[in-house]
């Protein structure tokens, strides 16, 4: 092996990692499809190889319908509805290309990320943070069945939102770490210094994004998102009327109406928060501040329309691809922070 294919390729490394950042972004989206078309409980077995070839035969076709009429939700919500094989296909296929998805983003790591070994391409200090990265999207797979299997349980007709909100922060965690590592080799590859740091404003401004993120999810596991079409208002009021029966803290866990209420006020806590941050990042690459701005200004804008038109398809869909887009926006500015520092 020559000697100049053993040399470190950091921007080779940098450009596959944001490839693979934008098909994580595409399975967010694809994700978003497959909980608002209510498909995920549609495959009710895991095969992580023999389950990437869908049914070929109207027999195939035929037992896998059968295995999902014996779920809670086919018993009491899309059986009783008149569900037919026509309609089981259209589901199975938004579950099955989200598996799909993921099994193509598992291949397109973790190939390249055996050949950059092998070549020796990989810069010292980032194995283990590549093979981190790999381990985050196998765990995604793993909490991915869990969610599902959580909605298999006797008479349940939906998946668990915890494991929704789990699976679902876990590949926008993932995401974020692949842009931060892009780029780290980036300015590795620039000579510009060293990995970037974790600064305070990242902390503080992350766990309040991060909680924002969490509500949403919750939205999407409790069908909350249908609790209002209407906006300021909720029921004709600012504040609505919530079940506490059961204990504030259960209530805002379970109940549609506080969820929906606290996801739709918080967002208002994490604009604050990233504004003050993109102001911190603009003196130091204006480019990463505007993201921030456009990313969450975006994402205001789709939140609203989602309850204006009752979570239409799409928008609720495109309401989920820019949150994803403004992890990868709060990332890059939380990097461009931290090089700060590190300069320092």
């Amino acid at each position: 092996m020559s000697e100049k294919s053993k040399q470190a390729r950091p921007i080779a490394l940098a450009n596959w990692l944001m490839i693979v950042a934008v098909m994580v972004v595409v399975m967010v989206a694809v994700g978003g499809i497959t909980r608002l078309t209510e498909s995920g409980l549609s495959i009710t077995q895991w095969k992580p190889i023999t389950g990437a070839i869908p049914p070929l035969s109207d027999s195939a076709w035929q037992a896998e319908f059968e295995l999902y009429k014996a779920t809670g939700e086919y018993r009491n919500v899309t059986g009783p509805a008149g569900m037919d094989l026509a309609a089981f296909k259209f589901i199975f296929f938004w579950e099955w290309f989200h598996r799909l998805l993921g099994r193509l983003i598992g291949l397109a790591f973790a190939l390249p990320l055996a050949w950059f070994w092998i070549r020796g391409a990989i810069p010292q200090g980032y194995k283990w943070r590549l093979v981190a990265l790999l381990a985050l999207g196998g765990l995604q797979g793993v909490f991915g069945w869990f969610m599902v299997r959580s909605g298999l349980a006797g008479t349940m007709t939906d998946v668990s939102h915890f494991w929704l909100s789990i699976h679902l922060l876990t590949a926008l965690f993932t995401l974020g770490g692949l842009v931060w590592t892009a780029l780290d080799l980036r300015r590795l590859a620039a000579g510009a210094g060293g990995p970037a740091r974790w600064t305070v404003t990242a902390s503080w401004v992350g766990v309040i994004l991060f909680i924002q993120l969490l509500l949403g999810a919750w939205v999407a596991g409790l069908n909350a998102g249908l609790a209002s079409d209407s906006w300021p208002l909720m029921q004709g009021r600012l504040v609505p009327e919530f079940d506490t029966s059961g204990g504030f803290l259960r209530a805002m866990t379970h109940d549609p109406y506080l969820v929906h209420f606290l996801h739709r006020w918080w967002a208002w806590a994490a604009v604050a928060a990233l504004i003050v941050m993109a102001r911190k990042v603009k003196p130091l690459m204006r480019r990463a501040s505007v993201a921030i701005h456009i990313a969450f200004g975006t994402q205001i804008v789709l939140g609203i329309a989602t309850v204006w038109t009752g979570v239409a398809l799409w928008v609720a869909v495109a309401h989920q691809i820019v949150g994803a887009l403004l992890v990868a926006s709060f990332a890059w500015g939380a990097h461009v922070l931290g090089r700060k520092t590190h300069a320092a």
